[in-house]
């Protein structure tokens, strides 16, 4: 999955007061630094389960920070040939 929007989860785990290693943990990481960088956007895509895992910690639907990827490219543009003359 993709995060859409990493200001809205740090504002909510603020607003939660809610710690990266708490919702590291939540999400089943042993570690907290791959949350850190999502959240720094270094990084933009988890796995699935932990998506699920953190919207659920924090009592929000997925869609409200994450998005399912597609690995079929649909709505990425492909380079323009020029015409034959």
């Amino acid at each position: 999955m993709v995060l859409t929007d990493r200001k809205r989860l740090a504002k909510l785990m603020l607003i939660q007061g809610v710690s990266q290693r708490e919702l590291a943990e939540a999400a089943g990481w042993k570690s907290h630094s791959y949350l850190g960088r999502l959240l720094r956007g270094d990084v933009n895509t988890l796995e699935v389960e932990p998506a699920v895992r953190i919207a659920m910690y924090l009592g929000v639907d997925t869609d409200l920070f994450f998005m399912a990827r597609s690995s079929t490219g649909v709505g990425q543009s492909a380079p323009r040939r020029k015409a034959a003359a």
